[in-house]
């Protein structure tokens, strides 16, 4: 297998992907709009490539495996708008493609569990933009394309200790809430279990084991470090910018039973305790 990867968007879960190939002798060249983040990814081991403004048109049409993590906007998936036509030459010798999309696809369901047969109805613009972007991509023919849905994702620099530690950090209670998170490791695992053994078509919800309001995950993250408990607060009388408020608006919990089944996935981190734990040993 060649060992090559090419990464639209390369950001957090794509790094994480990159620690585990990288040691295995892969080869992965990460794109990014900013050239300030490009010291970065190179130090990192990823070859970094400032896209768009670089020709990758050769790129794609010889390297077999494609991560895309770049989100749409509000002309659409940005890799597709630029890169359709190369994509859909090269889609039969392609040996992998992986495409980061979102829990978001499914909407609001009232606290109820979701699972990838669930009919997509989502209630933001967002992921009303990404169940356009999954669709556009399902429409290359003869494509390995793999479909990952992401619940909420945390993991080492993005958590909830330093707004905790800050005094920032806000427990905000609607009833009924609850979400669906991942630690990025276990995103990363689940990626080369795929490449590993890869099913052309193939969806998979990825998240944890232990979906639960957003205020007890504050609660534990103060309890471990021994602070006090932020204040409730009802998330009706809240005071809340429109995109805070916004990611209040749908409750689910998702399933994850197909990627265990499917890919051999065992989540490290299966609920977010044992990860906020670990994100801390880390820390310190």
């Amino acid at each position: 297998m060649n060992k090559t990867l090419l990464s639209f968007g390369h950001g957090f879960s794509a790094c994480a992907l990159a620690k585990r190939l990288t040691p295995q002798g892969w080869r992965i060249i990460g794109t990014t709009r900013s050239a300030k983040k490009m010291a970065d990814i190179a130090a990192s081991g990823v070859e970094p490539l400032l896209w768009p403004g670089s020709d990758i048109s050769e790129l794609v049409a010889r390297i077999p495996h494609l991560l895309i993590s770049a989100g749409p906007d509000a002309s659409g998936d940005p890799v597709l708008n630029a890169l359709k036509p190369q994509i859909a030459d090269a889609a039969a010798g392609l040996r992998w493609v992986g495409y980061l999309s979102t829990t978001g696809v499914y909407g609001d369901h009232q606290g109820d569990w979701v699972d990838e047969d669930t009919a997509l109805a989502p209630s933001t613009k967002r992921g009303l933009a990404r169940v356009k972007a999954e669709a556009e991509w399902q429409t290359i023919r003869d494509l390995p394309l793999h479909i990952f849905r992401l619940a909420g994702i945390y993991g080492p620099g993005r958590g909830p200790f330093a707004k905790v530690r800050g005094g920032t950090a806000r427990r905000i209670i609607k009833k009924g809430q609850v979400f669906s998170r991942i630690h990025v490791d276990d995103i990363a695992q689940a990626l080369e279990l795929s490449i590993a053994s890869p099913q052309q078509g193939a969806i998979f919800n990825l998240c944890d084991d232990d979906p639960a309001p957003p205020q007890d995950v504050i609660g534990y993250a103060a309890e471990l470090l021994g602070l006090p408990l932020p204040e409730a607060e009802d998330f009706e009388t809240a005071d809340l910018t429109p995109m805070a408020r916004s990611f209040y608006a749908e409750s689910k919990k998702v399933r994850n039973d197909r990627a265990k089944e499917q890919l051999g996935w065992r989540p490290k981190y299966p609920d977010y305790k044992t990860g906020l734990a670990a994100m801390l040993l880390d820390i310190e």
